[in-house]
């Protein structure tokens, strides 16, 4: 059970982001910070759902690719990509080509249309309430939660894909609904 280590500059973090400069960066300035648009929302959606069966160190190296490809996650243009853009994206070698991923993104962005009040407060009506148990290390971690569970289950209902529980509590950790900050890391 790891707890908070040292980075190179002296800062205590959760270990799993002292690997690469690309984590330490992503996890002092992004992870498990509350967003404030849809666009932002159905990014993070979004890049969860290419993560799954990868390394989440992929995904973020070919963010820059992504947003470019994807106009930005702005949801009202990606729901109006069409088949010609499917091609495109299956093209792009700067993201993870994935066919079934790639469709989903689409139509996720359509069915984010229509979700009440917008995704972004879609999501976030799901962030646990009262007091959370503070992880003192990775092994404290969950990988899901009731509210995930829930979550998936409602996104699913409203037509969004590539989003199971596991899936629904990394975007819970990540966008700040749920705060994973092991005991002792700075950003607690």
């Amino acid at each position: 059970m790891t707890g908070a280590q040292p980075g190179e500059d002296g800062r205590l973090r959760c270990p799993w982001a002292l690997s690469t400069p690309d984590y330490v960066s992503y996890h002092d300035d992004e992870w498990g910070v509350r967003l404030t648009t849809d666009d932002a929302m159905f990014e993070r959606l979004t890049l969860e759902g290419f993560q799954s069966g990868l390394s989440w160190l992929i995904v973020l190296r070919k963010r820059g690719h992504f947003r470019t490809a994807f106009a930005g996650f702005a949801v009202k243009k990606v729901a109006k990509f069409d088949d010609t853009d499917v091609e495109r994206l299956l093209a792009d070698a700067g993201i993870i080509r994935n066919r079934s991923k790639i469709e989903a993104t689409i139509s996720n962005a359509r069915a984010a249309l229509e979700l009440p009040g917008g995704i972004l407060a879609f999501i976030e009506g799901f962030a646990p309430t009262g007091k959370q148990p503070v992880p003192k290390g990775l092994g404290d971690v969950r990988a899901v939660s009731e509210e995930s569970k829930a979550l998936a289950k409602d996104l699913k209902r409203h037509g969004i894909k590539f989003v199971g529980p596991t899936t629904a509590y990394a975007l819970m950790q990540a966008t700040g609904l749920v705060n994973d900050h092991v005991a002792d890391c700075w950003c607690r």
